[in-house]
């Protein structure tokens, strides 16, 4: 009997021996293809990568940590340096050690930047409903999701949620209490691969000039090359105020992400006490430089970007034609798959199949919210080869046709 308390308690987890590339080796003998990203979209570089895993070692050795409030430290200020690079239209940058912890600190930059520019009346988040941000109380309160946020509701905060990229639905909520407008550019976790058309992000431009609120990106998922580019805002006709990022920037070897903001957020910040304990630590920094070191000088990024669309039309060959699917989406290396009319145990029995399959993905059961069907999430690492993603649609192709028979 395991001593660890595991997210799912009537799962019988099976155990993970190691990992090489795209692929996990279980203790019981089985390989499972990660098409996932170990399964968070993480491992961007896949598993077992040598020359992250040596700087790492090499900082270990050096200074590992000390807490960031009274000190800097050579990895994290060349990391942010090189952030800024690939994200000019950003100013600095704030690390953290996850996703969650970014997107609260998120929330915390944009309160003081109106507290101290003598506008405290604005602390209202808008976001879209079908999102996720996050499992703190504060992150939990951002989507307008009631399956996601049961029983902790009476702990959150009243933020405003509107469908995805519905303009009118944001004109009926905008008011002066409004601080920013919070999104994905393009979802993952809850509605993978979608982003609304440009005609929404203009609208949100003009808004955002006349209502003076801040627009915030959560990037965690897409930031660091995800969709084909290095940060998604990149694709879109506006920048934001506010970027978090993480998953990929560390890519499974340390837990690393970033919040990153203009010049313009930054001069109006008089006083930011707002920090966790690893933030910045040396050792998460280095792996940070050396993940970005082997994203830019293997050309990773652009792969992405180009072998993407292929990808997406290789996905929708292999599943679009099953009855139980209804909608293929990818943008870069993120895919979604859409299901139509399935049992609300749907999304648990897909990665069950899955892992039977050989084949590891993420799903849940986004109906339970009213606003997406099921959806079944892809993010391969950006290392796998031609002949690994195939291998992978294959796998994803036979899993769903499995799930079909059986539902």
């Amino acid at each position: 009997m395991s001593a660890v308390f595991e997210r799912y308690l009537d799962l019988d987890y099976p155990s993970v021996e190691r990992g090489e590339g795209v692929r996990l080796y279980l203790e019981d003998g089985r390989e499972v293809l990660d098409a996932c990203g170990g399964g968070a979209m993480v491992a961007c570089l896949g598993h077992g990568l040598e020359p992250v895993i040596a700087r790492a070692a090499e900082q270990a050795e050096q200074l590992a940590y000390y807490y960031f409030h009274a000190f800097t430290n050579a990895p994290q200020e060349r990391l942010a340096e090189r952030l800024i690079a690939v994200a000019p239209e950003m100013a600095r940058v704030r690390f953290t050690s996850g996703g969650s912890e970014a997107n609260e600190m998120a929330l915390r930059l944009v309160r003081q930047y109106f507290v101290d520019r003598g506008e405290p009346e604005r602390w209202q988040i808008v976001s879209p409903a079908q999102a996720y941000h996050g499992s703190t109380l504060g992150t939990l309160g951002l989507p307008g999701r009631p399956a996601l946020q049961y029983p902790f509701g009476e702990y959150l905060p009243g933020h405003l949620h509107i469908p995805p990229g519905d303009l009118d639905a944001l004109d009926a909520v905008l008011d002066d209490s409004v601080a920013a407008f919070l999104c994905e550019p393009i979802s993952a976790a809850s509605y993978p691969a979608y982003s609304p058309p440009d005609e929404f992000w203009g609208g949100l431009e003009q808004r955002r000039k006349e209502h003076g609120f801040l627009v915030v990106f959560d990037e965690v998922v897409t930031g660091m090359g995800r969709t084909g580019s290095w940060f998604a805002y990149q694709q879109l006709p506006l920048v934001p105020d506010v970027v978090s990022g993480g998953k990929g920037l560390g890519a499974g070897y340390a837990p690393l992400a970033a919040v990153l903001c203009t010049q313009q957020v930054f001069d109006a910040i008089t006083e930011f006490e707002h920090g966790h304990t690893w933030d910045g630590a040396p050792l998460s920094c280095a792996v940070g430089l050396a993940v970005l070191d082997e994203l830019q000088e293997r050309g990773l990024v652009d792969r992405v970007r180009e072998r993407g669309p292929r990808l997406r039309d290789e996905l929708e060959a292999a599943v679009g034609g099953l009855g139980i699917v209804s909608e293929v989406r990818g943008r870069g290396f993120l895919l979604g798959i859409e299901l139509r009319d399935v049992p609300s145990h749907s999304a648990a029995l897909v990665d069950d199949v899955a892992l039977e399959h050989g084949v590891l993905v993420t799903s849940i059961n986004a109906s339970a919210d009213g606003y997406t069907g099921h959806q079944t999430l892809l993010a391969p690492a950006f290392t796998a080869t031609d002949e690994e993603l195939s291998e992978m649609v294959s796998r994803v192709a036979q899993a769903l046709a499995d799930v079909e028979k059986r539902l």
